[in-house]
């Protein structure tokens, strides 16, 4: 069975609200029931890495979905919390064996945030979302496929 997990940063919520919006929409439209959806607030984007670290370790998701919003302030805090977070969640990905989807905004402003957590085809939660399925997916036909020698072309 499915089971996705939403890590959302309660930091800028009225802008993680719409990606989670978003990324329920998209799970929703591929056959995942809400019982198989759960989600997991944490009080920052830097802190989505850990939580997802912590929820892959769990064994019981096929596959996290990271969202948070950041927003282009005057000094260069927002340049080394985007840093910290993209790579902490590719690591948190690579070291459980979970997928990871980055539904993480960069934006300069709030508008900019706004138009990418909206209602519709747009909404970067969305999109994470698709993304953590298909993920999903291969890691599965991956498992079930049989073990091919190194540097194997089909």
């Amino acid at each position: 069975m499915t089971r996705i997990a939403l890590v959302v940063s309660e930091y800028h919520a009225f802008i993680t609200s719409g990606l989670e919006a978003g990324a329920r929409s998209a799970l929703a439209e591929a056959g995942i029931a809400d019982d198989a959806i759960e989600s997991f607030a944490v009080p920052g984007a830097y802190e989505l890495a850990q939580a997802a670290q912590r929820i892959a370790e769990d064994g019981r998701f096929t596959a996290i979905v990271c969202l948070g919003c950041l927003i282009r302030g005057e000094t260069p805090h927002f340049d080394y919390i985007a840093s910290a977070v993209a790579h902490g969640i590719t690591d948190a990905a690579g070291e459980t064996g979970v997928p990871m989807a980055f539904g993480v905004l960069t934006t300069d402003d709030e508008a900019q945030a706004q138009a990418r957590s909206g209602p519709g085809a747009d909404n970067k939660g969305r999109e994470a979302a698709a993304a953590a399925i298909e993920m999903a997916a291969l890691y599965k036909a991956l498992s079930a496929s049989p073990q091919r020698p190194f540097g194997f072309r089909a």
